[in-house]
């Protein structure tokens, strides 16, 4: 999925509080995932499960499906829907019955979500340790968990070996391959990226100590805006450089930057994975990933989206619709669902799996979570991003970096305002 586009759309998760779960399952002998206390509800026959409606992704839950009613005797009842319609739905059919007990998210809409009362929080044991634990923070909303985490997804460097010899390891380097390979008079760039967007540009701000909100357990301080701080200024004014020595066009934006990336013009780009499949087909073997370059020897904190599982408020079935979102994204489920959907698993295991180390250009994107932080998924979230990229544009016209970014933050702050 085009990132920048779910990034302003996305937020996840999940709720319940499973224990021992499904009588089929203890009787069994198998335990569950969640290493809760035991089950305090009767085990249903059925659960309902809204899943989005990407093909590859519902061929491989299907499986899964199967396998859990296998051991369960519970029949999972599916209904393919666009994450982005899920929310707007669940509001109609939850109250009326016909929700389903458990959907899927991306968490950056959690804040909305809860504001609207649509998920349950989520207990989820000593499976909680399973989970990356950037992955673990986004779906944790003021100290409550509220999704199991089945997918993480981050940007990463992508480099053209025929022109670059390895991957920039520091911005030194980077800085050193767009001076000695870019003449934009042949459209040819030693390195490019959407930097006036702020999804991407953010690791640029982060790496020198900016961050969007304050942020503790979960819970967003959103009078606390550090956008215009030392180390935004200093993430502003190294960006203001690229403009300045001619190595990114202001006028550059996505279709630009992949179309001559994809036709051998451009060394270094900085980029999701899901530019994987058209890249690779374009340079084929020249293609490399890496993770993002260091800023003054700190690791560049990248925006991490994650999609969750999550229980619906409304649900009667919450133990067993934890239960089934556990059994989603232990290690060996999470993995079939990488190798089958292609999304990086969530699950730390499976995140550092062979399926992933030896795929060499999806690791760096596992690595790079590591160093990753979640969007903030609080709603004043919505708030930043149009003061924030008019900010970098103007940045990129040359405007005073201190002055553009006090201005942003104060619109930031006098939208939030107005919304409430």
């Amino acid at each position: 999925m085009k990132k920048y586009a779910s990034v302003l759309a996305s937020s996840l998760l999940l709720a319940g509080v499973l224990g021992a779960c499904a009588p089929d399952r203890e009787e069994s002998g198998e335990s569950t995932d969640g290493g809760g206390s035991g089950s305090t509800e009767e085990a249903p026959e059925t659960l309902k499960v809204w899943v989005n409606d990407s093909e590859e992704q519902k061929a491989v839950l299907d499986k899964l499906f199967d396998k859990y009613t296998e051991e369960t005797g519970i029949e999972i009842e599916t209904t393919p829907m666009n994450m982005l319609d899920q929310i707007e739905a669940l509001n109609l059919d939850g109250p009326a019955g016909n929700g389903p007990d458990l959907f899927f998210q991306p968490h950056d809409r959690l804040g909305n979500i809860l504001l609207q009362n649509l998920a349950a929080p989520m207990d989820l044991g000593d499976a909680k340790d399973d989970y990356s634990e950037t992955a673990i923070d986004a779906v944790t909303y003021e100290g409550e968990v509220y999704g199991a985490p089945l997918v993480v997804e981050t940007y990463a460097t992508f480099y053209n070996k025929d022109m670059v010899d390895e991957a920039p390891a520091t911005m030194d380097d980077l800085m050193k391959i767009a001076e000695e390979q870019t003449d934009q008079s042949t459209e040819t760039y030693g390195f490019l990226m959407e930097a006036a967007n702020f999804y991407f540009s953010y690791p640029f701000f982060g790496a020198n100590g900016a961050y969007v909100f304050n942020n503790e357990d979960g819970a967003y301080n959103v009078e606390d805006i550090g956008l215009n701080n030392e180390g935004a200024v200093a993430g502003g004014e190294l960006i203001q450089s690229w403009y300045e020595n001619g190595y990114i066009p202001v006028e550059v934006n996505a279709d630009i930057m992949n179309g001559l990336f994809a036709d051998g013009k451009v060394g270094v780009a900085i980029t999701g994975p899901w530019q994987i499949p058209a890249y690779e087909e374009a340079l084929g073997e020249s293609l490399g990933t890496a993770i993002l370059p260091t800023v003054d020897g700190t690791n560049a904190t990248s925006f991490v989206g994650v999609k969750s599982w999550m229980v619906s408020d409304y649900s009667e079935n919450k133990e067993a619709a934890t239960d089934l979102a556990l059994f989603l994204t232990n290690e060996e489920n999470s993995t079939q669902y990488f190798e089958e959907a292609g999304e990086l698993p969530a699950n730390q295991a499976a995140l550092e799996s062979e399926a992933v180390t030896s795929n060499e250009l999806i690791a760096p994107f596992a690595e790079q979570i590591q160093y990753g932080t979640p969007m903030p998924s609080t709603p004043e979230m919505q708030q930043v991003w149009d003061p924030i990229n008019n900010a970098l544009l103007f940045i990129a016209q040359g405007e005073d970096v201190q002055a553009v970014l006090d201005e942003a933050v104060q619109t930031i702050k006098d939208n939030i305002a107005a919304a409430q």
